[in-house]
């Protein structure tokens, strides 16, 4: 007859079980606190763990901001880190901006300045409530015109405090100076995604005319070979036997062209949220 297991064994079991459970639990959940840990603690309006702002002008942006806050209530923080560890900078943005829960509550109206000199990488993280205000436009021109020239040239102080100044600019109510210096500081006629748009066109109406040209053309210029076939530019065509799809068919054969698609310490922040709105860039 088995014996039953006495009481200290089972103890012993259960132990040991529960710290095996423990330490299963600590494993799975030690990403997250990893997550959480490297973010900076929010100590002041300027936390520039980088070290790239001089003291004065960390001493003028401080007294700036808290005087704009003062004012209307909206919250602006700058931060500079010196690496963002492999990280994009958008998400990290965001993370970081809700960790200190920039802005009001129930207002939203915080925004990040961050900066991470080591990759070379900026961001402008606008809460829900000024999206309407400060737009993904203004923040891309900011970044583009006032932090980009002047971070290529070693000037991270002046770059930042510029940055801050249109920022409140903006929020105060008045966008058309930044957008007018804008207009002026642009370098030519259209960007990369209107050069794209550009191309796409061409490819399309190459497509397109070149079909028409492939059945109306052979038999007016080219050689006449049998019923309904001619040879044109080298090659055999018959513009007058439709394809399965519909269109004419040549009778030559080969690829064709397709298109697709594949997008603290003595101060804190209210407890507002960011969807993600704003303006990131490089230099």
């Amino acid at each position: 007859m088995r014996g039953r297991c006495p009481a200290g064994q089972r103890g012993a079991l259960r132990n040991a079980s529960l710290g095996f459970l423990f330490a299963l639990l600590s494993l799975l959940f030690l990403p997250f606190t990893a997550l959480a840990a490297d973010l900076p603690a929010l100590t002041g309006r300027v936390v520039d763990n980088a070290g790239i702002i001089d003291a004065a002008t960390r001493a003028a942006l401080t007294q700036k901001l808290a005087d704009f806050e003062t004012k209307g209530s909206d919250q602006i923080v700058v931060a500079t880190i010196p690496s963002l560890d492999g990280e994009e900078i958008e998400p990290y943005a965001n993370r970081l901006f809700r960790f200190w829960k920039l802005g009001q509550a129930k207002e939203n109206n915080g925004v990040l300045l961050l900066v991470a000199p080591n990759d070379r990488k900026m961001r402008i993280e606008v809460g829900y409530g000024l999206e309407g205000t400060l737009t993904d436009l203004h923040t891309k021109l900011i970044i583009e015109n006032d932090m980009v020239p002047a971070f290529r040239a070693g000037d991270f102080s002046g770059g930042i405090s510029k940055a801050v100044d249109d920022m409140v600019m903006v929020l105060e109510g008045n966008p058309e100076e930044l957008e007018a210096r804008g207009e002026r500081n642009q370098q030519a006629p259209f960007d990369s995604d209107d050069l794209f748009f550009a191309v796409f066109i061409s490819i399309w109406a190459i497509i397109f005319f070149g079909s028409i040209a492939a059945s109306v053309l052979p038999p007016i210029f080219g050689q006449k070979l049998g019923p309904g076939r001619y040879r044109w530019l080298g090659m055999t065509f018959e513009p007058s036997r439709r394809s399965s799809s519909g269109g004419w068919s040549s009778g030559s054969s080969g690829g064709g062209w397709s298109s697709g698609s594949s997008g603290g310490g003595g101060f804190s922040g209210g407890g507002g949220s960011s969807g993600g709105g704003g303006s990131s860039g490089s230099w």
